[in-house]
């Protein structure tokens, strides 16, 4: 009992000073001035103050009142409001805080790995696109890189900014250029809350009630175990040779040489790789903030032989996950498929993209196909505008209900038809077409598995391919390489989604 009662008086003594710092009310950084709260969903603002304290909020002539609980904190709710802006936030206690230039439009979370991390500086034709970057409907919140063992309740980040030649070259470009869009269309301000790191597995992404969902994510936790095994020893490694470093630095300064070459960035993937690491520092503190939807573009570090069967389940799974933690309803969810890119021998890209085009069975969720604007020798493509153009386009429809095509064509059926195999496709109503000149990507085989080019021919709505050499086709497959050569377009200019058939 003495270690217990010792215990006691320590958790006692570290509570007081948390008491005392919550005598004044506080807000998350997550609410801050220039950020764009949700039209048409109640407006959430939470905060810490002296246990019992009463707390007001008025926001656009509407005063709601709560009472912090026994440890200080409280939430209060006002009426869904129209977009607008700029308005004054007030929240009132024994102090008052005062959030200017507050606007309502729409609020979307860019989330995955470092496609979407890409910044806008990076982008094609930077210089020219940050010059007309002058937004200032179109604000952002970005989220520190963190991992955490257990879900945090306040998103640690940088403060919301506005969108101006001067700060744009920071945003995601996939990000900038899909809200960019957004305000065009719509007319309403863009929030964009960004919570990305790069190279970073689905798993990290999920929270640990959804990976204990299903007895077949088991392996996540055996690679993650499998990953940390040797973690001190690569920790001191990775001391040493930045000691080393240095060494170096400073010998080269005493003798007036040269200052060595940095040793670059050493990615922790104890950190970032931890299942649910990334949702409970990254994802769950955003929960809070009511939000229209989310794109997403991530995909390329499930692309092994061990992940990557498990990316089809996973990403239905984390989606199903992230809507039931919001608690706002099923909210649209968008995703970019993987670009083409010229990759090793062992890696899943067809699978991954596969994956991905399965999940589009999920209810309110939208796919940007980007096998023709990738770069063969990047993985990172720097045409995000067109990836921010498409991913607009499937918010427009899946989101806001615009009547408009929004998907190049997807496979919905085939039949065998004499010695050739008939195709149809959803999204192909304005008409099939090959971009310069016959159509190529296609292959075919037939019970012996072995898979040769095809001749494939635009019939009406629907694309007829055979073989010479295969008698009788009983699979078929379109763009299955990695770094596919591939032309399938609807009139829309719109391509095709990478797909097999009869597997």
């Amino acid at each position: 009992m003495p270690f217990l009662n010792r215990t006691l008086r320590v958790a006692a003594l570290a509570s007081l000073p948390v008491v005392c710092a919550y005598a004044d009310v506080t807000l998350p950084a997550l609410l801050s001035d220039h950020m764009v709260v949700q039209r048409g969903l109640p407006v959430h603002i939470w905060g810490k103050s002296a246990p019992a304290e009463a707390v007001s909020v008025a926001f656009r002539g509407v005063t709601r009142a709560a009472t912090a609980d026994e440890i200080g904190h409280w939430s209060i709710y006002l009426p869904p409001s129209d977009a607008g802006g700029p308005f004054e936030l007030g929240v009132k206690g024994n102090n008052t805080v005062t959030l200017s230039d507050v606007m309502v439009g729409e609020v979307w979370v860019d989330s995955g790995q470092s496609n979407m991390e890409f910044a806008l500086r990076t982008a094609m034709n930077a210089a020219d696109e940050i010059a007309a970057a002058d937004h200032p409907g179109i604000r952002q919140f970005r989220v520190n890189l963190l991992a955490s063992p257990f879900p945090q309740t306040e998103a640690i980040g940088q403060a919301w900014s506005v969108c101006t030649p001067a700060t744009a070259g920071r945003f995601s470009a996939v990000a900038y250029f899909f809200a960019r869009e957004l305000e065009a269309k719509l007319g309403v301000p863009v929030g964009l809350i960004d919570s990305y790191w790069g190279g970073t597995p689905v798993e990290a992404w999920m929270s640990l009630r959804a990976l204990s969902s299903n007895a077949q994510f088991m392996p996540a936790f055996a690679q993650w175990s499998e990953l940390i095994d040797n973690y001190t020893l690569r920790a001191e490694q990775r001391q040493k040779r930045l000691k080393d470093w240095q060494d170096a630095v400073a010998r080269a300064q005493a003798e007036g040489r040269p200052r060595p070459p940095g040793l670059g960035f050493e990615e922790n993937q104890e950190n970032s790789w931890m299942p649910a690491g990334l949702y409970n520092a990254m994802i769950a503190p955003l929960t809070a903030y009511p939000i229209g939807g989310v794109i997403w573009y991530q995909g390329e570090s499930n692309a092994s032989a061990g992940r990557a069967p498990l990316y089809a389940a996973m990403f239905e799974t984390m989606i199903r996950d992230w809507r039931r933690a919001w608690g706002v309803g099923d909210f649209p969810f968008l995703f970019v498929q993987l670009a083409n890119f010229r990759t090793g021998p062992t890696a899943k890209w067809p699978e991954i993209r596969e994956a991905q085009l399965q999940t589009l069975s999920v209810a309110k969720t939208g796919m940007a196909v980007t096998i023709d604007i990738g770069d063969p020798g990047n993985v990172h493509p720097t045409n995000k505008q067109d990836v921010g153009k498409r991913l607009a386009l499937a918010a427009r429809a899946v989101a806001y209900g615009e009547k408009i095509e929004y998907s190049g064509p997807l496979l919905r059926a085939a039949a065998p038809e004499g010695g050739a195999i008939r195709l149809w496709f959803d999204h192909a109503g304005s008409g099939l077409e090959a971009r310069a000149g016959a159509l190529k990507g296609f292959l075919v085989a037939g019970a012996d598995r072995r898979f040769v080019p095809a001749d494939a021919a635009i019939d009406g709505l629907s694309v007829v391919v055979s073989s010479a050499s295969v008698a009788q086709p009983l699979y078929v497959r379109y763009a299955w390489a990695d770094n596919p050569e591939c032309n399938l377009y609807n009139k829309d200019g719109l391509p095709a989604s990478p797909f097999r058939w009869g597997e």
